[in-house]
Protein backbone atom coordinates (compact mmCIF):
# COMPACT_ATOMS: atom_id res chain seq x y z
CA UNK A 1 0.00 0.00 0.00
CA UNK A 2 1.65 3.30 -1.00
CA UNK A 3 1.50 6.32 1.60
CA UNK A 4 -0.69 8.48 -0.48
CA UNK A 5 -3.27 5.63 -0.11
CA UNK A 6 -3.00 4.90 3.09
CA UNK A 7 -3.64 8.62 3.76
CA UNK A 8 -6.58 8.58 1.23
CA UNK A 9 -8.07 5.58 3.75
CA UNK A 10 -7.32 7.18 6.60
CA UNK A 11 -9.48 10.66 6.21
CA UNK A 12 -11.91 8.58 3.74
CA UNK A 13 -15.63 8.30 4.88
CA UNK A 14 -16.30 6.21 2.03
CA UNK A 15 -19.57 3.32 2.32
CA UNK A 16 -20.61 5.75 5.37
CA UNK A 17 -24.00 8.16 5.94
CA UNK A 18 -23.32 11.43 7.66
CA UNK A 19 -26.24 13.44 8.74
CA UNK A 20 -25.69 16.76 8.77
CA UNK A 21 -28.26 19.60 10.21
CA UNK A 22 -28.70 23.18 9.04
CA UNK A 23 -26.62 21.95 5.94
CA UNK A 24 -28.08 24.12 3.17
CA UNK A 25 -25.65 27.36 3.77
CA UNK A 26 -22.83 28.63 5.44
CA UNK A 27 -20.54 26.22 7.39
CA UNK A 28 -22.98 23.31 7.11
CA UNK A 29 -22.84 23.56 3.69
CA UNK A 30 -19.20 23.37 3.23
CA UNK A 31 -19.17 20.07 5.56
CA UNK A 32 -21.60 18.62 3.72
CA UNK A 33 -19.35 19.17 0.47
CA UNK A 34 -15.98 18.12 2.42
CA UNK A 35 -17.90 14.71 3.38
CA UNK A 36 -19.23 13.73 0.04
CA UNK A 37 -15.41 14.79 -1.47
CA UNK A 38 -14.31 11.99 1.37
CA UNK A 39 -16.74 9.65 0.14
CA UNK A 40 -19.64 9.88 2.44
CA UNK A 41 -23.50 9.84 1.52
CA UNK A 42 -24.13 12.94 2.85
CA UNK A 43 -28.07 13.92 4.46
CA UNK A 44 -28.69 17.59 3.86
CA UNK A 45 -30.87 18.50 7.14
CA UNK A 46 -33.07 22.48 6.22
CA UNK A 47 -36.16 23.65 7.65
CA UNK A 48 -37.03 23.85 3.85
CA UNK A 49 -37.54 20.67 1.89
CA UNK A 50 -36.97 22.65 -1.44
CA UNK A 51 -33.50 24.45 -0.10
CA UNK A 52 -32.47 21.15 1.26
CA UNK A 53 -33.29 18.68 -1.76
CA UNK A 54 -31.93 21.72 -3.75
CA UNK A 55 -28.35 21.94 -2.18
CA UNK A 56 -28.30 17.51 -2.12
CA UNK A 57 -28.60 18.04 -6.07
CA UNK A 58 -25.77 20.17 -6.02
CA UNK A 59 -23.99 17.95 -4.69
CA UNK A 60 -25.41 14.68 -6.96
CA UNK A 61 -24.93 16.93 -10.31
CA UNK A 62 -21.39 17.38 -8.61
CA UNK A 63 -20.80 13.26 -8.93
CA UNK A 64 -21.28 12.87 -5.16
CA UNK A 65 -23.59 10.84 -3.07
CA UNK A 66 -26.45 13.14 -1.08
CA UNK A 67 -30.25 13.28 -0.18
CA UNK A 68 -31.80 15.53 2.07
CA UNK A 69 -34.49 15.47 4.89
CA UNK A 70 -36.15 18.18 5.91
CA UNK A 71 -37.27 18.54 9.87
CA UNK A 72 -37.34 20.99 12.76
CA UNK A 73 -34.47 20.27 14.70
CA UNK A 74 -36.21 21.19 17.63
CA UNK A 75 -39.55 19.20 16.91
CA UNK A 76 -38.80 15.89 19.38
CA UNK A 77 -41.02 13.28 17.27
CA UNK A 78 -40.32 14.74 13.59
CA UNK A 79 -36.81 13.87 14.22
CA UNK A 80 -37.31 10.66 15.59
CA UNK A 81 -39.41 9.70 12.38
CA UNK A 82 -36.53 11.60 9.55
CA UNK A 83 -33.94 9.30 11.69
CA UNK A 84 -35.86 6.33 10.90
CA UNK A 85 -36.38 7.01 7.64
CA UNK A 86 -32.74 7.43 6.89
CA UNK A 87 -32.01 4.28 8.64
CA UNK A 88 -34.74 2.62 6.23
CA UNK A 89 -32.85 3.89 3.56
CA UNK A 90 -29.45 3.97 4.18
CA UNK A 91 -29.03 1.12 6.38
CA UNK A 92 -27.15 2.84 9.39
CA UNK A 93 -26.45 6.85 10.47
CA UNK A 94 -22.38 6.32 11.05
CA UNK A 95 -21.51 10.26 11.77
CA UNK A 96 -24.12 13.31 12.93
CA UNK A 97 -22.77 16.97 12.82
CA UNK A 98 -24.98 18.90 15.07
CA UNK A 99 -24.96 22.52 13.16
CA UNK A 100 -28.29 23.32 13.35
CA UNK A 101 -28.50 27.02 14.59
CA UNK A 102 -30.02 30.48 15.10
CA UNK A 103 -28.58 33.93 16.35
CA UNK A 104 -29.92 37.34 17.89
CA UNK A 105 -27.88 40.02 18.84
CA UNK A 106 -28.93 42.34 21.69
CA UNK A 107 -28.32 43.71 25.00
CA UNK A 108 -29.53 40.71 27.32
CA UNK A 109 -31.62 43.26 29.17
CA UNK A 110 -33.94 43.59 26.18
CA UNK A 111 -33.84 39.56 25.57
CA UNK A 112 -38.09 38.73 25.45
CA UNK A 113 -38.08 35.15 26.72
CA UNK A 114 -39.58 33.11 23.62
CA UNK A 115 -36.00 35.03 22.10
CA UNK A 116 -34.49 33.14 24.49
CA UNK A 117 -35.98 29.75 24.60
CA UNK A 118 -35.53 30.41 20.35
CA UNK A 119 -31.90 29.90 20.18
CA UNK A 120 -31.54 27.51 23.18
CA UNK A 121 -33.96 25.19 21.63
CA UNK A 122 -32.78 25.42 18.30
CA UNK A 123 -29.60 24.55 19.61
CA UNK A 124 -29.11 22.40 22.43
CA UNK A 125 -32.70 21.38 22.03
CA UNK A 126 -31.39 20.60 18.93
CA UNK A 127 -28.67 18.61 19.49
CA UNK A 128 -30.49 16.93 22.20
CA UNK A 129 -33.18 15.61 19.70
CA UNK A 130 -31.11 14.29 17.01
CA UNK A 131 -27.90 12.62 18.97
CA UNK A 132 -30.31 10.78 21.08
CA UNK A 133 -32.50 9.75 17.92
CA UNK A 134 -29.21 8.61 16.44
CA UNK A 135 -27.72 6.94 19.54
CA UNK A 136 -29.65 3.47 19.74
CA UNK A 137 -28.66 2.36 16.15
CA UNK A 138 -24.73 3.58 16.60
CA UNK A 139 -24.99 1.83 20.40
CA UNK A 140 -26.62 -1.49 18.10
CA UNK A 141 -23.46 -1.08 15.55
CA UNK A 142 -20.99 -0.43 17.85
CA UNK A 143 -19.33 2.33 16.24
CA UNK A 144 -20.58 6.57 15.67
CA UNK A 145 -18.78 9.86 15.42
CA UNK A 146 -20.77 12.89 16.49
CA UNK A 147 -19.42 16.48 15.72
CA UNK A 148 -20.61 19.41 18.00
CA UNK A 149 -20.96 22.48 16.47
CA UNK A 150 -20.11 24.95 19.68
CA UNK A 151 -18.17 28.12 19.48
CA UNK A 152 -15.50 30.31 21.03
CA UNK A 153 -17.73 32.61 22.86
CA UNK A 154 -18.65 29.47 24.56
CA UNK A 155 -15.99 30.80 26.43
CA UNK A 156 -14.37 33.89 25.26
CA UNK A 157 -17.46 36.67 24.17
CA UNK A 158 -17.79 40.06 23.79
CA UNK A 159 -21.44 40.54 24.53
CA UNK A 160 -24.75 41.14 23.33
CA UNK A 161 -24.73 37.36 22.62
CA UNK A 162 -26.05 36.07 25.82
CA UNK A 163 -28.53 33.06 25.01
CA UNK A 164 -26.13 32.09 22.23
CA UNK A 165 -23.13 32.02 24.30
CA UNK A 166 -25.00 29.65 26.71
CA UNK A 167 -25.87 27.57 24.65
CA UNK A 168 -22.50 26.93 22.88
CA UNK A 169 -21.71 26.52 26.22
CA UNK A 170 -24.26 23.40 26.68
CA UNK A 171 -23.05 21.93 23.69
CA UNK A 172 -18.94 21.87 24.74
CA UNK A 173 -20.49 20.53 28.33
CA UNK A 174 -22.66 18.03 26.23
CA UNK A 175 -19.99 17.08 24.45
CA UNK A 176 -18.09 16.26 27.11
CA UNK A 177 -20.47 13.98 28.94
CA UNK A 178 -21.25 12.16 25.75
CA UNK A 179 -18.07 11.37 25.23
CA UNK A 180 -17.85 9.96 28.80
CA UNK A 181 -21.63 7.26 28.71
CA UNK A 182 -20.33 6.54 25.21
CA UNK A 183 -17.30 5.97 24.46
CA UNK A 184 -17.30 2.54 25.73
CA UNK A 185 -19.95 2.04 23.13
CA UNK A 186 -17.90 2.76 20.14
CA UNK A 187 -18.95 6.22 19.62
CA UNK A 188 -16.73 9.26 19.53
CA UNK A 189 -18.30 12.86 20.37
CA UNK A 190 -16.45 15.90 19.52
CA UNK A 191 -17.10 19.73 19.06
CA UNK A 192 -15.24 22.28 16.88
CA UNK A 193 -15.77 25.17 18.48
CA UNK A 194 -14.96 28.27 15.39
CA UNK A 195 -14.52 31.84 16.06
CA UNK A 196 -15.57 34.69 13.59
CA UNK A 197 -16.59 32.99 10.21
CA UNK A 198 -17.71 35.65 7.54
CA UNK A 199 -21.29 33.24 6.25
CA UNK A 200 -24.56 34.58 6.09
CA UNK A 201 -25.10 34.19 9.68
CA UNK A 202 -22.43 37.03 10.10
CA UNK A 203 -23.61 39.32 7.73
CA UNK A 204 -24.61 42.01 10.15
CA UNK A 205 -21.23 42.14 11.39
CA UNK A 206 -19.43 41.67 8.72
CA UNK A 207 -20.43 44.37 7.02
CA UNK A 208 -20.03 46.52 9.81
CA UNK A 209 -15.90 48.38 9.10
CA UNK A 210 -15.31 49.29 12.31
CA UNK A 211 -15.98 45.67 13.60
CA UNK A 212 -13.62 43.84 10.74
CA UNK A 213 -11.23 46.66 11.58
CA UNK A 214 -11.54 45.05 15.39
CA UNK A 215 -11.37 41.48 14.26
CA UNK A 216 -8.35 42.29 11.40
CA UNK A 217 -6.24 43.78 14.67
CA UNK A 218 -7.32 41.15 17.05
CA UNK A 219 -6.85 37.98 14.99
CA UNK A 220 -2.94 36.73 14.84
CA UNK A 221 -3.61 35.55 11.68
CA UNK A 222 -5.68 38.89 10.18
CA UNK A 223 -8.74 38.08 8.90
CA UNK A 224 -12.24 36.31 9.14
CA UNK A 225 -12.36 32.57 8.94
CA UNK A 226 -14.29 30.67 6.29
CA UNK A 227 -16.55 27.73 6.43
CA UNK A 228 -13.83 25.76 4.46
CA UNK A 229 -11.19 26.65 7.13
CA UNK A 230 -13.28 24.39 9.85
CA UNK A 231 -14.52 21.50 7.41
CA UNK A 232 -11.32 19.64 7.25
CA UNK A 233 -11.12 20.15 11.03
CA UNK A 234 -15.03 18.17 11.15
CA UNK A 235 -14.08 15.49 8.34
CA UNK A 236 -10.39 14.72 10.57
CA UNK A 237 -12.82 13.92 13.59
CA UNK A 238 -15.81 12.09 11.89
CA UNK A 239 -12.81 9.55 9.66
CA UNK A 240 -10.20 7.02 11.19
CA UNK A 241 -7.44 9.78 11.48
CA UNK A 242 -9.83 10.89 14.94
CA UNK A 243 -10.60 7.15 16.13
CA UNK A 244 -8.48 8.09 19.69
CA UNK A 245 -9.79 11.77 20.07
CA UNK A 246 -13.27 11.96 22.67
CA UNK A 247 -14.41 14.50 24.45
CA UNK A 248 -12.15 17.44 22.84
CA UNK A 249 -13.41 20.30 21.75
CA UNK A 250 -11.32 21.97 18.84
CA UNK A 251 -10.79 25.51 18.66
CA UNK A 252 -10.49 27.28 15.25
CA UNK A 253 -10.39 30.67 15.34
CA UNK A 254 -7.27 32.22 13.88
CA UNK A 255 -5.45 32.31 17.04
CA UNK A 256 -8.23 34.57 18.43
CA UNK A 257 -8.28 33.10 22.02
CA UNK A 258 -4.27 32.37 22.47
CA UNK A 259 -4.02 35.88 22.51
CA UNK A 260 -4.37 38.37 25.67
Amino acid sequence: MSLTKKFQDLFSLRGQTVLITGARRGLGSAIAHQCAEAGAHVVINDLDADQAEAKARELREAGYEASSAAFDVTDRQAVRQAVDRILAHCGAIDGVVSNAGNQNRKPYETYEEHEWRAILDTHVGGAFNVTQAVMPSMVARGRGRVVMVSSTVASHTKGTLAPYASAKGALSALTRELAQEFGSRGINTNAVAPGYLKTEFTNAIVDDPDFTRWLSARVPLGRWGKPEDVAPAVLFLLSDAGRFVNGHILTIDGGLTAAL
